[in-house]
């Protein structure tokens, strides 16, 4: 990787019950291609990610919290799963509508795992497909998504993968249309 990213900031919209793999190595590797992750939250200070859903791991800062932060700021958005954080996120308002700002905007969104739960909440996944973490399939569905089981899907500007294990395909993907897209909209 080498500077594609280069003067874009990113927003990672995250809270407490992030998994920590989902949120750091993304985060890692918009930081390498010369990107600026910034974490946007709902509360200010900081969040706790989780190792697995349930085993407490590092705290990381919040550089913004949604009501301040707006998607005119940024070039892309990434949503980590774990089970708690994007479950958290879905009954925020502000935090919904900052998701839906992206995608009026046509700006890159990449989620992973439990994370594609805030496209559901907020109609984005209709007519897309969509891969998750395999128990978000029917709320894909339900959504008038279509779910598949994918290590990395990229459709019209959204980048989705199922796990962590999948993390190195999902950071190649949305780093690759991060770039892309960046480079349309200049």
């Amino acid at each position: 990787m080498g500077n594609e990213l280069q003067g874009k900031k990113i927003a990672f919209l995250a809270t407490d019950g992030v998994e920590q793999v989902e949120l750091v190595t993304p985060w890692n590797a918009i930081k390498e291609a010369g990107g600026h992750p910034e974490l946007v939250s709902i509360k200010p200070g900081k969040i706790q990610a989780t190792n697995q859903d349930i085993h407490p791991a590092d705290t990381f800062p919040v550089d913004t919290t949604v009501p301040q932060a707006n998607a005119s700021d940024y070039d892309a958005l990434v949503l980590p799963g774990g089970t708690c954080n994007p479950d958290r996120l879905r009954i925020n308002s502000d935090a919904m509508q900052f998701v839906r700002a992206f995608f009026a905007a046509n700006k890159p969104v990449g989620a992973i795992c439990h994370g594609p739960w805030s496209l559901v909440e907020t109609g984005i996944v209709s007519g897309r497909t969509v891969a998750s973490w395999p128990s978000l399939r029917t709320d894909i569905r339900n959504a008038g998504g279509t779910w598949v089981d994918e290590e990395v899907h990229q459709e019209k500007g959204l980048v989705t993968s199922r796990k962590p294990d999948d993390l190195p395909a999902f950071c190649r993907a949305i780093i690759q249309e991060f770039a892309r897209t960046s480079l349309q909209h200049q």
